[in-house]
Order: C-alpha cells, then sequence, then structure tokens
C-alpha cells in the first residue's frame, strides 16, 4: 500500500473515535451525566481493528499494543449492555476470531516481524518506549472501565476513565509530535477536549 492509502486508512479510524465521543458526548450533554450508549461500543470495536491494520502497516508497535488490548474489552461491555447476543453467531465468531486470523496470515506471509517492529531504525527504542507507555496507559482506562463495570454489572465510564484518557492522550499527542504522525495528533487533540468536558459533567453528577 501507498504512504497516503496508509494514511486514509488511520484517518478513517481516528475518524470514527472521534465520532464515538462525539456521540457520546451528545447523550451525554442531553441528559447532564456520563452516559455510554451502545454505539460506542460499537464504533469502538471496528475502529479499533482499523487502527491496528494501520500500526501494523506502519511498523509501529505503540500502536497496534494499545488496540489489541482493548479489543475483547469492548466486546465484553457490548455482552454487558445485551447488545451482542443480537448479533448473528456468524458474526460473533467472526469478531472473535478476527485478531488471530490476521495473525496467522502475516505469518504465514512472512510479513510479521517482531525484530521489525521492536528495532525499526524509524523509532528510537526510547520513542518506542515513550509510545508504547503511552498506549499502555491510554488503554489501561478500559481496563479500569471494564473492572468498574463487572463490580455494578453494567456497562459504564467512571470519573477514573477519564482522567486515564486524558493522561494517555497527552503522552500519546508528545509521541505523535515526535513520531511526526498526523493521525495520532489529530485523533487525539480532538478528544482530549471531550475528556475536560466528561470530567466537568462527572464531577457535578457525582457532588
Amino acid at each position: 500500500m501507498s504512504s497516503w492509502e496508509v494514511y486514509t486508512l488511520g484517518f478513517i479510524a481516528q475518524i470514527l473515535f472521534s465520532a464515538r465521543l462525539l456521540f457520546q458526548w451528545i447523550a451525554s450533554e442531553k441528559q447532564k451525566k456520563v452516559l455510554t450508549p451502545a454505539s460506542f461500543w460499537k464504533i469502538s470495536l471496528f475502529a479499533s481493528f482499523l487502527l491496528f491494520v494501520y500500526g501494523y502497516l506502519r511498523d509501529d508497535f505503540a500502536i497496534m499494543l494499545g488496540q489489541a488490548l482493548t479489543y475483547f474489552i469492548y466486546i465484553r461491555n457490548l455482552q454487558l449492555q445485551g447488545e451482542w447476543k443480537k448479533l448473528h453467531s456468524v458474526m460473533k465468531w467472526f469478531l472473535y476470531l478476527l485478531p488471530v486470523i490476521l495473525f496467522i496470515y502475516s505469518y504465514n506471509n512472512n510479513t510479521y516481524d517482531v525484530h521489525k517492529l521492536f528495532f525499526n531504525e524509524a523509532i528510537p527504542f526510547w520513542l518506542l518506549f515513550l509510545g508504547s507507555g503511552a498506549q499502555v496507559i491510554f488503554t489501561f482506562r478500559f481496563v479500569y472501565q471494564w473492572y468498574f463495570s463487572e463490580r455494578v454489572r453494567e456497562s459504564v465510564l467512571p470519573m477514573g476513565f477519564w482522567l486515564l484518557s486524558l493522561t494517555g492522550a497527552s503522552l500519546i499527542l508528545i509521541y505523535a509530535v515526535l513520531r511526526k504522525d498526523p493521525v495520532l495528533l489529530i485523533g487525539h487533540l480532538g478528544g482530549s477536549i471531550i475528556y475536560i468536558r466528561n470530567i466537568i459533567l462527572s464531577r457535578k453528577q457525582y457532588a
């Protein structure tokens, strides 16, 4: 794929991630409290796959790591909302096996190169460490959200989720500037504004 095709794929993924936040923000503003619509998780699932592929095509382990860790958490939240059971069984199995299929396909075609991911000349190790650390923090928000939701047996987006989102996004923005990655830069700039607004709404909601 050419560079513009790879960037187009990345921008589509970021547009979808931004759309999920926009829908969540609008729904929350109407109710004056933080809501978690099912569309948030459905869009997240599709966008996560696209961004994983983008990271793979960019030989960017930090991006791939973040998406791989959250993919199944999105599925779990759809299960908690009762939306997962509405899908056809074929679609469910496809979504479960999609990451595995991608890995096997890449491995069998000799395109999966671990050394290339970790020792990429375009990404110094210290920058890879920064990007991976930022992605871990950004991804941990969903681990926290998953834990919180399992405790209350309901898919919710608590205050801690938004605080971790803002912290992780800020670090990813630094990584994006140093990496000269417009996809990450534009995506996380817009998202940070919504994270701040949800923090404000959460404080009012639980005050």
